[in-house]
């Protein structure tokens, strides 16, 4: 298909190709009437044909993402939206079963892009997707970083606090049974020490138990030190449990591991698909 910029009227062309040659991700409602050398009511006109036509995505209020000429005004796919999705806070990061996509941890996709930020913003729609805002206890709001994403620099927590916010949050990932897969597949390219590290700066030993249960549930090939240093961080405080509470036993329920002292009330038949799931891609992998 040829988006050439003959499809625009004048000054549509003039912003496009002005912003092109720039190479430009983001531009502001000011910059446009400055480029223009019109007023603001005229400016919004323009601006709001190139949102029809798809050559703007507006971020945030007199803020826009720009479709590029080379990539067409059908560009804003999932990814870009993660791109919109950010605007929204500032200090954020796209966490959750957003990062686990993003870094292929899973396959599910979601019409959900999940913003982490300890601003109290409300829920919102972006393109066809809906914004989750989750605001995190202050003690985890870090282990996140910069990513690109076709062009655009977004906050996104790292492959390591983003398999412990999955099991951390199940529900924010589509359950336990996913956030063990996702565990899974994360570990075998995990920073174990960083993981660790987390773990430690985090201080939940609720959090810490459900890690290393589900670690070797997964058979994921932690090393002996650091698996030896979780263990020890499950130690401390009183008995703990994943899924429901217990004091309504689910029917099925795996039950409680004397390891890390965790009653896992989740039925076993719910957890099947997990069962070795780290170790079974690895040997796989090995023998190719």
């Amino acid at each position: 298909m040829n988006y050439s910029v003959r499809t625009l009227s004048p000054q549509e062309s003039r912003v496009v190709l002005a912003l092109a040659e720039q190479k430009r991700r983001e531009v502001g409602r000011p910059e446009i009437i400055k480029l223009l050398g019109v007023s603001a009511k005229a400016a919004d006109n323009v601006i709001e044909s190139l949102r029809r036509k798809g050559w703007l995505e507006r971020a945030s209020w007199g803020k826009y993402l720009v479709i590029p000429p080379d990539e067409g005004p059908d560009a804003l796919g999932e990814n870009n939206l993660l791109a919109l999705a950010s605007r929204i806070a500032d200090p954020y990061y796209i966490g959750y079963g957003s990062a686990a996509t993003h870094y292929g941890l899973t396959t599910q996709h979601r019409h959900i892009i999940f913003v982490v930020t300890p601003v109290r913003v409300r829920q919102r729609q972006v393109g066809e997707g809906r914004v989750r805002v989750v605001n995190p206890k202050p003690g985890k709001f870090f282990g996140f970083g910069s990513v690109d994403v076709y062009g655009y620099k977004v906050m996104m927590s790292d492959r390591e606090k983003t398999a412990i916010d999955c099991i951390d949050r199940p529900a924010l990932v589509g359950g336990e049974e996913e956030a063990a897969s996702i565990l899974a597949t994360a570990s075998r390219r995990l920073d174990w020490t960083k993981a660790a590290e987390y773990l430690e700066r985090i201080d939940s030993t609720a959090l810490v138990r459900r890690f290393g249960w589900v670690m070797d549930h997964v058979k994921a090939e932690m090393p002996a030190d650091v698996r030896e240093r979780v263990v020890r961080l499950a130690t401390r405080g009183p008995r703990t449990w994943m899924g429901p509470n217990p004091t309504s036993k689910v029917r099925g329920a795996i039950g409680y591991d004397k390891t890390w002292r965790l009653f896992v009330n989740v039925p076993s038949e719910e957890l099947r698909e997990s069962v070795g799931l780290g170790r079974r891609k690895a040997l796989k992998k090995d023998g190719l």
